[in-house]
């Protein structure tokens, strides 16, 4: 197949990846990859701020990013939602050792104060998201998310953990973190607990593996992995399906990180 895959005609190409979604779209993929660690939630703001956390810690080795998910989230007493909105300052302390990778206890800290502000005074993610989408786009939702999650004082540093598209970021980590939320994909993968938002706005998580795919597909020619080449992937993925673009996600890290195409 690789060898030919540039070959591949409209019709060829969509029914391979349309095979390769239906192949990686499914209750056994949840057991390799972090999405199971919102999955061990049943609260829909449960599910959301732990797959929330998780996302911003997604990157690097996937074994790495659940076993510190899965420390971040007892740290938070298995509760995220009451420790967020409850948690007095000195609760805060403990949160201090945490480290994955650049995130450390201090960024912690202030993403529990960030979401605290977020759902005490906005109603919550899927508000913020929800009041700042466009119709066929939610890469300036994350820019005003951003905005007003560091609206609370914060150290600087802690910034560069959030992503801003408007700055030609591709922001993968929270657009699959909103894959998560909004795509329904009645497989028990993706949650779909945000109703007020479509699968058509997404975007696909584009990061190393996705992005090499594609490119391999002739689906994307820019060859950086930043805000542009999202938007050359966004289009491409949207002629295969307007509704549900980002299914195609699933075939594309799937073929390469399980299939090394």
């Amino acid at each position: 197949m690789n060898s030919t895959s540039q070959k591949l005609n409209s019709r060829e190409l969509k029914d391979f990846l349309d095979t390769k979604v239906l192949e990686y779209n499914n209750p056994k993929f949840i057991d390799s990859d972090p999405i199971q660690i919102p999955h061990q939630f049943s609260l829909k703001e449960d599910i959301e701020i732990s797959g929330f956390l998780t996302a911003t810690i997604s990157w690097g080795n996937r074994k790495s990013i659940i076993t510190n998910a899965n420390k971040l989230m007892e740290l938070l007493d298995n509760a995220p939602f009451d420790f967020v909105i409850n948690h007095q300052e000195n609760d805060l302390e403990k949160l201090l050792p945490f480290v994955h990778r650049t995130f450390n206890g201090d960024d912690a800290i202030q993403f529990i104060k960030s979401l605290q502000h977020i759902y005490s005074k906005y109603d919550g993610l899927e508000a913020v998201f929800s009041k700042n989408a466009e119709t066929d786009s939610l890469q300036n939702a994350i820019s005003k998310f951003k905005a007003i999650f560091f609206e609370t004082e914060h150290l600087n540093r802690t910034q560069k953990h959030i992503s801003d598209p408007l700055k030609n970021s591709a922001a993968k980590r929270i657009n699959m973190f909103l894959r998560w939320m909004i795509r329904n994909d009645k497989s028990g993968v993706d949650f779909g607990i945000w109703n007020s938002l479509s699968p058509a706005q997404l975007s696909c998580p584009l990061d190393v593996h996705s992005g090499n795919v594609a490119r391999k597909l002739s689906l994307l020619h820019r060859k950086q992995n930043d805000g542009k080449a999202l938007l050359e992937l966004d289009a491409a993925l949207r002629q295969l399906d307007s509704n549900d673009p980002v299914k195609y996600d699933f075939a594309l890290f799937g073929l390469g990180v399980f299939e090394n195409f």
